[in-house]
């Protein structure tokens, strides 16, 4: 192989993504050590996204944007849930993202897990987003767009579920909801099936049967489900269109395929790459702009055969509409160092915020 040569492929997509949990790395442990999925999420994540503002939401954003942008990823699906911080949260989100260079999808996670309240802000959140969007027009150039968020169904009330399918509908977007992650939310496909649309995004379905008759997109998160110990989704056995996502860890979508190609030959040694790479490739149908962004490889050869095997493949220039956003790997619309530093700084707020 002659090792001057390398490949461009449009921007890659990540399908889910929580873009606040950026800063959990290094974050102190939960008061008790987890003993199942809705522990992880009670001692965890609940915890995290209680103590976020929006200058954690901002410089957390811009550093999950940022490992996005390094690893060839020039759009997120992203998923936001800040219960004391959500008024202009997806503003934020978008901005912070966009500075960067890289697209983005936000839309915030209602739930009712705060009460009534609660779960009517955050759908509030949704429909002034959606409105800004709206109102901006094609101005936006694909940079930004938006969906409505439901966290789980079971943090909902029907009343909840309904409400969000709706608002969805009157901005002709879809939902984003996590469904049957967990053991938790088992039998979700009855609550909410008759309101799911074609274009809502279904994330995870570890715990889904395989003839649920939900419609939208099945989007696999292969990491997180071993992360959280929640089983293997066999995405493979749904008729639905399947695409791949990080749950928030992360957006090196090369690395997330070469990890959901090998669990699922873990689980049947007949699978081949193809499968896994058309889930990566889904994202592209989701996120079609990303489409006319330029990645230059590392590596020659960008296809399911060569990247499941080859380690460490990185982008080194990236161009996003048009613009130059990564040049010989540094990022060209921020100073990557300044990034790091802001949010290292945000995430000793939010960790003594977990601590106290």
């Amino acid at each position: 192989m002659d090792e001057d040569v390398t490949a461009v492929t449009a921007g890659l997509v990540c399908a889910h993504h929580h873009l606040y949990s950026s800063l959990a790395r290094g974050m102190p442990p939960p008061p008790k050590v987890p003993a199942n999925f809705l522990e992880i999420l009670e001692n965890v994540w609940w915890r995290l996204d209680t103590a976020l503002d929006l200058d954690m939401i901002e410089w957390s954003a811009k550093l999950g944007a940022l490992d996005a942008l390094e690893a060839g990823t020039t759009a997120i699906i992203d998923h936001h849930e800040s219960p004391r911080a959500i008024e202009g949260s997806l503003s934020v989100i978008a901005d912070a993202v966009n500075e960067v260079g890289v697209r983005i999808n936000t839309n915030y996670g209602i739930t009712d897990r705060h009460g009534v309240d609660g779960a009517a802000r955050g759908l509030a959140e949704n429909d002034r987003y959606l409105t800004e969007l709206a109102a901006a027009g094609a101005s936006q150039s694909g940079l930004r767009t938006g969906m409505v968020g439901v966290h789980a169904a079971f943090t909902c009330s029907d009343d909840s579920l309904a409400a969000a399918a709706d608002l969805a509908a009157r901005h002709g977007v879809g939902v984003h909801i996590h469904v049957a992650e967990g053991p938790d939310d088992i039998g979700v496909e009855d609550r909410i099936r008759d309101l799911t649309r074609d274009e809502w995004l279904l994330i995870h379905g570890v715990h889904l049967p395989t003839d649920h008759g939900l419609r939208g997109t099945i989007v696999h998160n292969p990491r997180s489900n071993m992360n959280n110990s929640v089983g293997y989704a066999d995405p493979a056995r749904f008729s639905n269109r399947v695409a791949l996502g990080t749950d928030g860890i992360g957006a090196d979508m090369l690395a997330e395929f070469q990890l959901a190609y090998v669990k699922q030959r873990d689980q049947d040694v007949s699978a081949t790459p193809d499968a896994a790479w058309s889930w990566m490739a889904s994202g592209w149908e989701l996120f079609p702009e990303a489409l006319a962004d330029s990645v230059t490889w590392s590596y020659s050869t960008i296809e399911p055969w060569h990247v499941a095997f080859t380690p460490t493949i990185r982008a080194i220039d990236v161009d996003i509409n048009g613009e130059p956003a990564l040049r010989d790997g540094v990022a060209t619309r921020v100073d990557a160092d300044e990034v790091r530093a802001k949010a290292a700084e945000q995430a000793v707020r939010l960790h003594r915020a977990l601590e106290s």
